[in-house]
């Protein structure tokens, strides 16, 4: 009698953890995605090594200004995603005053608290401002401006919305420094 019941459990515990490896599949297939951040240049918001989840791209709809993202971009380094903010969507302008340090779109110098320090390092190998984002793309920058490969550099330009991965929700790791993105 003990024996029908031990493989009764085993079957309760293996039917359960079929359940448990389907959810958790279908939850990072399709909806989330945990992505390590390299390098410096969204300090302070998230630190080299650190990890954040994101909501993947077809679920969270489009991209505002303000949103950190997560983008392969073909032209740089398609194997190696890159964490950014939008800065801008399509049709908007984005202008750069490198003396002063600020970021304007469509004419309104944007209020950052979350950036390292102002915009002095003009990275933009061609590029011209002020620049009006083609349709379908965005703007990306770092928060730490003059530490960022971004759309300043013609290699990474204004990014379709194809490539990017998802949005950030959330940093995971380290443990003590779980929290939202904004």
């Amino acid at each position: 009698m003990e024996k029908k019941n031990i493989w009764k459990e085993i079957y309760a515990v293996l039917h359960d953890f079929c359940w448990i490896l389907a959810a958790v599949t279908v939850l990072f297939v399709f909806l989330l995605r945990i992505v390590m951040v390299s390098g410096p240049s969204m300090t302070p918001t998230l630190l080299d090594g650190e990890y954040v989840a994101l909501l993947n791209s077809p679920i969270c709809g489009k991209f505002r200004q303000g949103d950190v993202v997560v983008a392969t971009v073909p032209s740089f380094d398609p194997k190696q995603p890159i964490v950014k903010r939008v800065i801008a969507t399509e049709g908007q302008t984005v202008d750069i005053d490198f003396g002063k340090g600020t970021v304007t779109v469509d004419g309104t110098v944007l209020d950052e608290p979350y950036i390292n320090e102002p915009t002095y390092t003009d990275f933009a190998q061609g590029q011209t401002y002020p620049l009006t984002v083609p349709e379908g793309c965005v703007f990306l920058m770092g928060d730490n401006r003059n530490h960022s490969t971004d759309s300043r550099h013609t290699a990474i330009g204004c990014v379709d919305t194809d490539y990017i991965l998802g949005k950030v929700i959330l940093r995971v790791l380290p443990v003590n420094r779980i929290s939202s993105i904004k």
